[in-house]
């Protein structure tokens, strides 16, 4: 089979389907590729660069002529009347939001494949395309962000006077917030972030930033993708919105719904009340928008100074290392499809995948495909809560326990009734401290014992000193005493700094 390569007819459109690089990997599997003139010239892949890898450069005509066309874009309904029928077309398509193209496709009894529908399970991370072009644009959104700023990013303390960091609030945490975090942070700001998917803080505060909760109650996304807010959703975090947003130097929003539009959580009046100075890059723009004021493939200047970047091209300002992107993503895609390594593209509908990014083949439908669970979903309210563990009943004391309580009790009321001062007041310390060092340590998990008795026998230097006060005195008795109390004091002592050391060596480096 034939693979044609053509160029981008979208307006201002830098990437092209395929690099020298990835058209030879293409040949690898069988097929036979030929890339329309001109189409890499905006990606840095001449006409001469893939005819050095043995790639044919030919007509417009000649490549829509092919068994299988690849795209960047969704291909027009003038492109759709060239393919012949029975011609397989891969490319991004949004189908979710464009039937009439799913229509045009089943007209023309066209497969069409849709590279941004691929499922978000393990074995497709090589296909994800979305992902690919979101890391990308993540990182450069950061660039147009910190250009537009006009100031630096990281804090500084100079002769002059101190420099404070940029402050940089992230909505949504997927995979270009995720990108967009890491290149601000690396600049030396300080970021916030914010997602409605629960299982993401742990990613974000690895990376450095801190993320902002709300209380409510957040549904676990069982298909990779964010779920669209309730009202009530809506409603707790539209105050986080405003307050994050006026606090912040630059704002980058994310938060995309699978085929529908973006949702609008920065308002108009939280763009007016922002600093002046301030910018807002908006990569949901190409659906509409996460600002209110956003205008898609614009930059708007408000009149209390703050940027609106509504860039739709984010990918496309780095259009070599993009186009390499999606290029390996077609080959990884291919791969699949190709599982005889002979030029013969294998539409196998039972698989995941493939039956995912199917939006149309043989003259019918395919879209929307089923569902794909990619991870665990919180249980649905019919689940019913596990039963309450029996409640433990404490075993009674033991006999050993209850005696020595008695004898306890017994030889304090004795000492205290009989004995001379200044021996009661002493002994009334003694069992005071008996009892609460007990309970205390008593408290303490077990694993924790060793770490805290080697520290605090080091408190036995004071019976140490308190015993050598004594041991010169002229009572046989007393010397006889004061000689074991010394002894066994710096057992205690020596042997708990040495348990100490021990287990300080194991957590020692070499």
């Amino acid at each position: 089979m034939r693979i044609g390569i053509p160029r981008e007819s979208k307006a201002g459109e830098t990437l092209v389907a395929a690099t020298p690089k990835t058209a030879a990997q293409l040949v690898a599997l069988g097929y036979e590729v030929v890339v329309e003139s001109g189409a890499g010239l905006s990606a840095d892949a001449t006409d001469e660069a893939f005819a050095a890898a043995g790639i044919t450069v030919t007509g417009a005509d000649e490549v829509w002529a092919s068994d299988l066309v690849v795209k960047v874009n969704a291909p027009t309904s003038d492109e759709v009347a060239r393919l012949a029928a029975g011609t397989t077309v891969v490319s991004l398509m949004a189908p979710g939001l464009n039937p009439d193209l799913v229509d045009s496709l089943v007209e023309a009894k066209v497969t069409g494949l849709a590279m941004d529908a691929v499922p978000r399970i393990s074995r497709a991370q090589s296909m994800d395309v979305l992902s690919s072009m979101a890391n990308v644009a993540g990182c450069r959104a950061v660039v147009e962000a910190a250009h537009a700023f006009g100031r630096q990013f990281t804090g500084q303390v100079t002769a002059a006077g101190k420099v404070p960091p940029a402050r940089v609030f992230v909505v949504g945490a997927g995979v270009a917030g995720l990108a967009a975090i890491g290149a601000a942070g690396s600049m030396g700001a300080v970021v916030r972030a914010f997602d409605v998917r629960p299982e993401v803080a742990e990613q974000v505060e690895s990376m450095g930033a801190a993320f902002v909760s709300v209380e409510m109650e957040r549904e676990i996304s069982s298909d990779g993708y964010a779920r669209e807010m309730t009202p009530e959703q809506v409603a707790a975090t539209a105050a986080m919105y405003d307050e994050e947003a006026r606090n912040a130097d630059i704002v980058i929003t994310t938060a995309l719904i699978p085929g529908r539009p973006a949702p609008q959580l920065i308002t108009a009046e939280t763009v007016a009340a922002m600093g002046n100075g301030s910018v807002i890059v908006d990569m949901a723009a190409a659906n509409g928008g996460n600002c209110a004021v956003t205008e898609t493939g614009q930059v708007v200047r408000t009149s209390n100074g703050v940027t609106v970047i509504g860039y739709t091209d984010l990918a496309g300002r780095l259009a070599a290392q993009t186009s390499q992107l999606y290029g390996t993503n077609v080959v990884n895609l291919l791969k699949l499809m190709t599982p005889a390594k002979d030029g013969q593209l294998t539409l196998d509908l039972d698989d995941v995948v493939v039956r995912g990014i199917t939006v149309a083949t043989g003259g019918e439908s395919m879209w929307p495909p089923p569902a794909v669970q990619v991870s665990a979903a919180a249980p649905s309210s019919s689940t019913p809560p596990p039963a309450a563990p029996a409640p433990v009943e404490k075993a009674p004391p033991s006999p050993a326990r209850r005696w020595g309580l008695v004898v306890g009790l017994l030889a304090f009321f004795l000492v205290t009734a009989y004995a001379p001062q200044p021996i009661p007041e002493h002994f009334t310390v003694l069992m005071l401290s008996v009892v609460i060092g007990y309970y205390v340590i008593g408290k303490v998990h077990h694993a924790l014992h060793t770490p805290l008795m080697s520290v605090t026998n080091a408190i036995s230097g004071i019976i140490v000193v308190g015993a050598m006060l004594q041991i010169g005195l002229d009572d046989p008795v007393i010397v006889v005493l004061s000689f074991v109390a010394v002894l066994l004091a710096s057992i205690n002592v020596f042997g708990g700094f040495a348990v100490t050391r021990r287990m300080l060596s194991m957590f020692s480096k070499g």
